[in-house]
Parts: C-alpha cells; structure tokens; sequence
C-alpha cells in the first residue's frame, strides 16, 4: 500500500476513535449515563494514545488526550469580553420579586410574558470562545469587561467539549464561531474527596466548593485542575456579543443538543404563581443536589423583549436573581460527642437543641478540632449561631453572648479512646487532628475495604461501591482479611449478583494473593505510605515482619521516609489490632515476603523528568535505573526537578524545561550521572 494511503487509512482510524471517546465522555461526564465501564474506557484511550504515540504528526489539538497539556504559565493574561459580563440584581422576598415582575410588564407594556426559571448555581461564571467548532479560550468573568484567559485549565474539564462537529452544530442551529456562558464549579462529592485528600497530606483545607473552584480555575498548573474533576454548565449562547436565539429556552434547548451539560432542572412559566412555585419546590430540594445553589434566576424568554427592556447601570432589566435566605440559626448546645471519619480523624459534633435552617431542622453542627473549640470558645451549654454550607453537616461559627443567651459552664476534652472501636487515640506532634488508627475500626470500614481493593492496590476487579457496600451493611465483611474468606454461597444473596459473576469476584480475591509485599502493605491505609513509599519499604526491610518491628530511626533509613512518615507507620504497627489483621492476612496466604533490594545514593534527593525516546532505554528502564540509584522520576516539569533527560522527539515537557531553566540532558549524560 502507498504511504500515502496508509497515512490516510490511520489518519480515519485516529478520527473513529477519538469519535467514540468523545461520545463516551459524553455519556458519561455530562448525561451521567455511561454506556461502558471505566476499564472499557481506558482501553480505548491508552489505544489512542498508542496509535497518536506511533505518529506524532497526526495528533490534533482537539484530541482527547490533548486535554492536559501545554506550558503552564507564571501567571495569567488579560483578555477583554465579547460583550460584558453582567452581574444580576438580587431580590430576597416574594413582594420584591412581584415588584420585579410588575416592573417588566410595565416597562414593556404587554400582559403576556413568559419566564425561564433556572437553578442559580454557586460557582463561578466564565466564557467560552469557540472558532470553526474548536475551543479557542476560556476567559473568567474579571470585572466583567475583562477577565483571564484561563484556556489550558479550562480544556481539563470533562464537561466542555472540545470540538464539535459541523453537523452537530448544523442540526443544533449554532453557527461555527460561537461564544458559550456558563458556570464552572465543583460537584460536592468533589469537593468533599479533594478536602479529605489535602487533609491526608496536611495542606489547609478549602472552606467551600464556590472557592475551590475559584482556587482550581486560577492554578497556573492545569493537571492539578484536572485532578480536581471541576464541572460546567452552559447558559447563553452569543455570536459577536450578542444572543443568538428568538427565545433563552431555544438557547438552553441548543446547547443541550450540541454537546454541552445544561442543567435539566429548569421551567418555562407563563405566570408568577409558576415562577413562585418553582422557587419554593427548589428552595426544599436543594440539599439533594450533587452541587450548591444559593437562589433561582428568573429570566424573560423571548430575546426581542429581552432588548427592549434593557439593562439600568450594572445589571439587565430582563432577568433577576432569587437568594434564598441565610443559611445560619442561633440554638443551644446540649451536648458536644465524637464521629469518627473514614480516615479515623476524630471530629466533635455539637447536639443542637432543633432549629430550622434553610428549610430544614438542624439538629447537629461540626465543630471540627480542639484548635477550632478552643478559638471559638464554645462549651456544653452556650448558645452558637449555626450555618449550613457546602459541608456534611453545618459548623458552628460563633458563640453568642448577650443577657438572653448565658454562657455554658462544661468544657469538653477530646476521649483517650475511640468511641467506635475502643483503639486509644493518636494525635501526631504538630498536627491538630486526633486519630484512630486501628485499621478494623467499624468507622473506617468502607472506604478501607474500597482503598484495598481498588486496581493499584490489590487490583480485585468487581469490588467497587455497590458490592462493598452490601458486604459492609450485611456484616459479611468486618475487616479486610475477611475478603479472603468469602465464599460463592455468601455472594449469590446479594442484590445482582449471578453465578458467573460471584466466581469472577472470587477468582479475582484468589488472584490478589500473589500481588508483591509492596501492594499490601501499600493496602493497609497507613497514613501517609503511598504507592511509592510502600515500594521503597518493601525493598528495604523484605518482609512485612521487619516493617512491623522497625524502629523511627530504621524507618528514616529508607528512601523518601522522614520523620513524619516513620512516626505514623510505628503508630500503626504498636496498635495490637493492626498486628493481628497482619496475622490474618498471612495465614489466608497473601505475600507478606520479597526481596531485600538496596538502592544506592548516587541520585538521592534527584528529580528527573523524562521525555522523548531514548537511543538505549525504554522509558520503564531508565526509570528503574534512575530509582535503582536513589532517584525520583516525576511525570511533570516543576521548578522541583533538577533534570529533564531528552530524547528523539521531545515534547512539551523539553520546552517547559528550558523556560524554567531546568538543567536538559541526553542519554549519555544521565548515563554518565548514573556511573557509567
């Protein structure tokens, strides 16, 4: 076959892929209805990825694997807005809201109006321009005549296409060059996973989804926003500044069909009374949503009308923002207990006399730690003003002192023991937490069970939430030696749970058996040992024996382990029973031995980033050599990295190297670092 031809017959292959990635990203980022399973979509995308690898030429910036990528840069640039970006009037009463709604019909003289009723999402509003159906830039809303061009960190969002194809947008009725505005914030399960995960790594945690989306939006390293899983919802449609459909419902309608999340949770009313009533049904469901919302946005349908009535100094005549009211009440604290999380942080709740917020009784408030007690002050017995947020349960956010509302007299003291499990309680010098370490621990159960089964740790494929939420709730699982003594008869009383799928589990339990030392130990949940620290253990001390009875000073022997890590494993190990699942683990016959490897010195405290392809290593072997000598291999350019090794056909990465000023070597060098 011509090259020619063959180029042309790869070039239709990549397009048919990256088709059908797109379409499942679709389905499964923005209608929350995938077709296949996560394993299924990541064949198709390392497929992808191989084929694009094998020829280089032919990768399109609008591929889904071009999603993260680019230089990051020091800092953002300015870029002015199409038309301005307009905030809304805000009305916090249904008189102010008639008021409003008497005003338009005055304004415009017409008896028949019709209103578009939509959720206010709590997030923040940014632009986005697309030219001939491709993502050009993604822009913040700034001043509203100006914002930042935030584009590298905006194509990490799943839910913003980043082409789409002429006929879509034909059938859609959208022209080729549009701009889109929307709202870009964090799903609360989001939100909550990424404060947890900072929590781990001792970083402060974020007081709310609407500022860690502001905070992921404006990282100068957009693969951290992307690990963020940030979403999008699109609510206007411009072409040159200026709205494109007769009616705002043909526009929500549009961008739906085309590609784009809109929220579904919206209503056409003809009359006040619909408006009104939409208002109320939202205001008592508003804690059912996966995401915040502070009000409604009511907004005139038809565009003609739209102009006509126009806009006063800062605001449009034609549209109007509902707030809820505050989310905050002034109650008693009867009494303050202990809940242990998933991590076996303890957190002290308050047990609030009843008071309703929001349009829901509160009958408990987060308190967080003993720093966050002893700054605000609070005992047994005070009054507290309680507000509810983007959290799991509201916090207390101040005592009240006043001749109506005396003081308590009981303080409180965090318990020796956990009241889940009875472990006594850690608290690490330095830190504000107080733990639970005991692995059992009830509290903990769940997400220990998913951590260790999950595919980097033990890699037992089928057991993700659904099943272990059964085996959790039926008692058939208590620890995780207890996955190992599953039987065929135990899984088929579960809920759609066949013949053939009970084994498959129990043959994927029988194969996690001979996953190496470093997998298990890396599966136990020992605060702070990740993948890589796990693998560094397991060389240096063999078997899961030595680990156990190691000492702080052994410990921070090993590669990468300083002293916080070395207390927390200790603080594992002297809990009895952690030592004793470690027993059970051995005698229901997982690899709890390996092979002592020593690695050398010569690149301690190294960071070398590789990219290209080298002339005598694969990417695996040079890594492994790097490691084997003490170094660190990261997959990113940083201002940490002391080395970038470039190959043939370097990428982006050798770019960001020089722009940094990063050290760039080739294969002889990094040989030549690594001793000949």
């Amino acid at each position: 076959m011509p090259a020619a031809a063959r180029d042309k017959d790869i070039e239709k292959k990549l397009e048919s892929l990256r088709e059908k990635i797109r379409h499942h990203e679709y389905r499964y980022y923005v209608l929350d209805d995938p077709e296949i399973s996560d394993a299924a979509f990541d064949v198709l995308m390392n497929e992808l990825k191989k084929l694009e690898a094998q020829h280089p030429a032919l990768i399109t910036p609008d591929s889904p694997t071009q999603r993260v990528g680019g230089k990051p840069r020091e800092g953002f640039v300015k870029a002015r807005h199409s038309s301005p970006m307009l905030s809304l009037d805000n009305t916090y009463s249904e008189d102010e809201l008639r008021n409003w709604e008497r005003r338009v019909h005055e304004l415009s003289g017409r008896k028949d109006i019709e209103y578009v009723c939509e959720l206010k999402l709590d997030g923040m509003s940014l632009a986005l321009r697309y030219e001939d159906g491709k993502l050009a830039r993604g822009i913040t809303r700034g001043d509203g005549s100006e914002g930042e061009d935030v584009t590298l960190n905006v194509r990490t969002v799943r839910s913003v296409p980043l082409s789409i194809a002429r006929e879509k947008l034909k059938k859609a009725g959208i022209p080729t060059d549009f701009e889109v505005r929307g709202e870009m914030l964090m799903p609360i399960p989001a939100f909550k996973r990424m404060n947890e995960e900072r929590e781990q790594k001792g970083l402060s945690l974020f007081a709310n989804p609407r500022n860690a989306t502001a905070g992921t939006v404006r990282q100068l390293e957009p693969s951290i926003t992307a690990e963020r899983r940030l979403d999008y919802f699109a609510y206007m449609l411009l072409q040159n500044g200026r709205t494109y459909f007769e009616r705002h419902s043909q526009t929500l309608d549009a961008l739906e069909e085309a590609g784009f999340k809109v929220n579904t949770r919206r209503k056409r009313a003809k009359t006040f009374e619909e408006v009104w009533a939409f208002i109320r049904e939202w205001e008592e469901k508003r804690d059912s949503l996966p995401y915040e919302i502070d009000g409604i946005v009511v907004k005139v349908d038809r565009t003609a009308l739209q102009d006509e009535l126009g806009y006063t100094g800062k605001a449009p005549r034609w549209a109007i923002a509902y707030k809820y009211a505050a989310r905050s009440g002034i109650t008693h604290v009867d009494d303050i207990i202990v809940q242990v999380g998933r991590t076996g942080k303890l957190t002290p709740v308050a047990l609030l006399q009843p008071v309703p917020i929001g349009g829901t009784t509160v009958s408990r408030a987060t308190l967080h730690n003993m720093d966050e007690i002893e700054r605000l002050g609070v005992k047994v017995g005070d009054w507290v003003e309680v507000e509810r947020g983007g959290d799991v349960i509201p916090k207390v956010t101040r005592v009240v002192e006043d001749t109506h509302h005396p003081r308590g007299h009981k303080s409180f003291h965090m318990p020796e023991r956990c009241p889940e499990c009875g472990t006594k309680v850690v608290r690490t010098e330095g830190e504000v937490d107080y733990r639970c370490v005991n692995a059992n621990c009830p509290a903990k159960l769940r997400e220990t069970i998913l951590h260790f089964a999950s595919r980097h740790v033990m890699n037992i494929e089928g057991m993700g939430d659904a099943l272990v939420n059964q085996l959790t709730d039926r008692g058939l699982v208590k620890n995780v030696a207890d996955i190992y003594k599953l039987t065929k008869a135990d899984l088929l009383q579960l809920e759609r749970m066949g013949d053939k799928s009970a084994q498959n589990v129990l043959d994927e339990i029988e194969a996690s058996k001979k996953l190496p030392l470093e997998r298990v130990i890396f599966g136990l949940g020992i605060r702070f040992v990740g993948e890589r620290t796990a693998q560094f253990l397991a060389e240096h001390f063999g078997s899961m024996d030595a680990l156990m009875n190691a000492s702080e000073e052994e410990l921070q022997q090993v590669n990468e382990v300083g002293p916080r890590i070395a207390k927390s494993i200790v603080e594992f190990f002297q809990e009895p029973k952690n030592r004793a699942l470690v027993d059970q683990l051995e005698k229901l016959g997982l690899t709890l031995t390996g092979k002592k490897k020593q690695r050398g010195t010569t690149l301690a405290g190294k960071t070398f980033v590789l990219t290209g392809t080298l002339a005598r290593h694969s990417r695996e072997q040079a890594k492994q050599l790097i490691e084997d000598a003490g170094g660190r291999v990261a997959s990113s350019v940083s201002k940490k990295t002391d080395f970038v090794v470039a190959g043939a056909d370097a990428g982006s990465k050798l770019d960001k190297a020089r722009e940094l000023g990063i050290q760039v070597i080739g294969e002889p060098e990094m040989e030549a670092l690594l001793g000949g």
